[in-house]
């Protein structure tokens, strides 16, 4: 179908995405928060049907086909995702394992083919693995690098303590800047 052919499609589904809300109902996985495929459904199902669009989730082969359709003109968009084979999750079979990809691929499929925000968006950020102690850097602030500063100058302090910080440029800069001052006044 051409382009032209879905304007009632895309006009549901504009009406729709406006009233849909943020699905995040906080049901836990591997360090993230998301909504499950059954709260989403939850959400979305009475908002389609207000705007005269369903849709459906074929398994094709070794993918997942997402079709939403417009009930009075027959128009479609539709995506397709592959399921990968071989993975393995901890203490499932291949068949359970298989059914979570599904599942898995299942909601997120809808999610993007609806325009549906339904976690955390912690993704593009990695924040699904916690930092150890050593990798937890703490930022000074202004008040704190200048305390830092005199301390350097008091001899209370070493300039690799105030590195182990995560700097501004600036206050990078006029650390560089003190040490120099520091050891000129030194060789003096």
């Amino acid at each position: 179908m051409s382009e032209k052919k879905k304007d009632n499609l895309f006009t549901a589904l504009a009406k729709f995405q406006q009233e849909c809300p943020a699905i995040h109902k906080g049901t836990k996985g591997y360090g993230y928060t998301y909504a499950d495929l059954s709260q989403i459904f939850e959400v979305i199902n009475p908002l389609l049907k207000k705007h005269g669009l369903g849709f459906t989730q074929p398994i094709q082969e070794n993918a997942i086909k997402t079709i939403v359709f417009h009930l009075e003109t027959g128009e479609t968009i539709e995506s397709v995702i592959n399921i990968p084979e071989g993975g393995q999750l901890k203490g499932m079979n291949e068949f359970q394992t298989m059914g979570s990809a599904i599942t898995y691929l299942r909601r997120y499929s809808i999610s993007s083919i609806l325009g549906l925000v339904t976690d955390l968006d912690n993704d593009a950020g990695g924040e699904q693995t916690k930092p150890s102690k050593k990798q937890q850097r703490k930022t000074l602030t202004s008040e704190r690098f200048t305390k830092a500063l005199d301390a350097l100058k008091d001899g209370k302090t070493t300039a690799d303590n105030i590195k182990a910080y995560d700097l501004t440029n600036e206050q990078a800069k006029q650390l560089t800047e003190f040490v120099n001052l520091m050891e000129l006044n030194n060789t003096k």
